[in-house]
């Protein structure tokens, strides 16, 4: 039995081009991309020219570009490294109650080094209001984060609006753009933010490296001491295997996203409108619009989420509850909570998140056997049965 994959959101496979080119980079450049000779130049050469292609996937300057590990420490460098450089004017932060946990977690570390942070509340559909953010700031505000995607839920937020109102208070903003660089299309310059935070195996690039986009003169402060890699950015030999693949990945994903768009988005909708005919009582998360295209989250009333996941999976098929980064955790989800949704019905949760390999056919699978396994486990709930005794 083939395995159908919907969890693109924790990892997506490798692009051919990026395969090819990180087995050809094992195979030819070893040397240190730091080092000023003859087996150091060739990986200083393949190390710029990733940085150039990750650069023209978000319309910014090649010099504007960090490499690092990946999204998580996208997002810490650019909470702390802010945190650090602008302690001096002041130690408010601003954010919403629907980040990741790489953000919640990073600044729940400021807070106990005497930061102060406004969590925003959200509406129905997981929208940060532009005009709450702005009431929020204060002469000691010094750094707005609000994520582009949700990887939960799939909305968009208005980041391009928020980052006029942080550039007219002269507040640094910062938007995790993990979910949704490689996928949209994603310009730096568009959307006027200081950082923005992307990960490569979000976009058929290897897992474990990432950039952060720093605009030119962003007061940002190093996340790790030692040598003067990255532009003094961020220290330690760079894992240029993996950066040729990030770089190989983006410019497939800027020259195939006109394709690639479309057809994701009309297996979304397909999958959108048969589970909505097919299961009743259920309900549809994110904005209906000023979503991700790939990424659908639906809550099923009277079932718990991690059992339909194990059923689907001896289909075959693979999905997930919430955020990889969440998966394991026993509470239901805070952006789900945070739009509103009662607990019972967060955990009733899936999130398919779909992928350049996906078809019609695969769509037609989830189609075919999850309204019995949803009936299966509503017959064997207490509150079901109460609710549609007689």
């Amino acid at each position: 039995m083939g395995v159908i994959y919907f969890d693109h959101l924790a990892a997506t496979p490798l692009h051919p081009r990026v395969k090819e080119a990180m087995i050809k980079h094992i195979e030819t450049v070893y040397g240190n991309p730091a080092t000023d000779n003859h087996v150091g130049q060739p990986a200083a050469l393949a190390l710029e020219e990733a940085r150039v292609r990750v650069a023209a996937l978000i319309n910014a300057d090649p010099k504007e570009v960090v490499f690092n590990s990946g999204g998580t420490e996208s997002v810490n460098h650019a909470l702390k490294g802010i945190g650090i450089g602008l302690r001096e004017k002041g130690r408010h932060i601003i954010t919403s109650n629907i980040e990741h946990k790489a953000v919640l977690n990073s600044l729940r570390t400021l807070r106990l080094l005497d930061y102060r942070v406004t969590s925003l509340d959200v509406d129905q559909y997981g929208l940060v209001d532009p005009a709450a953010v702005e009431k929020a700031i204060t002469p000691e505000t010094i750094l707005i984060s609000i994520m582009l995607g949700n990887n939960e839920i799939g909305t968009l937020e208005p980041v391009a609006e928020i980052a006029k109102i942080a550039k007219k208070h002269k507040v640094m903003m910062h938007t995790d753009a993990v979910a949704a660089t490689g996928i949209i299309p994603v310009d730096v310059q568009e959307l006027g933010v200081n950082l923005l935070s992307l990960a490569a195996n979000q976009f058929y690039g290897p897992p474990g490296v990432g950039a952060l986009y720093v605009r030119k003169g962003t007061p940002l402060w190093p996340l790790l001491d030692g040598g003067l890699q990255e532009n003094k950015r961020r220290a330690g030999t760079e894992n240029l295997i993996g950066i040729v693949g990030m770089g190989m990945a983006a410019e497939m994903a800027r020259l195939e996203m006109p394709e690639r768009l479309p057809r994701i988005k009309a297996l979304k909708d397909r999958l959108a409108q048969g589970i909505k005919g097919r299961i009743p009582e259920i309900k549809i998360n994110g904005h209906p619009t000023q979503c991700l295209p790939h990424l659908f989250s639906v809550s099923v009333e009277y079932i718990e989420g991690e059992s339909l996941v194990m059923m689907l999976d001896d289909e075959g098929i693979i999905v997930a509850t919430r955020s990889a980064c969440a998966s394991g955790s026993l509470r239901a989800s805070h952006v789900l909570i945070g739009t509103g949704l009662g607990h019972a019905l967060a955990q009733g949760t899936l999130v398919f998140t779909l992928g350049v390999d996906n078809t019609e056919a695969d769509i037609d699978k989830v189609l075919q056997v999850m309204p019995g396994i949803v009936q299966t486990l509503r017959e064997m709930s207490p509150l079901y049965k109460k609710e549609h005794a007689g």
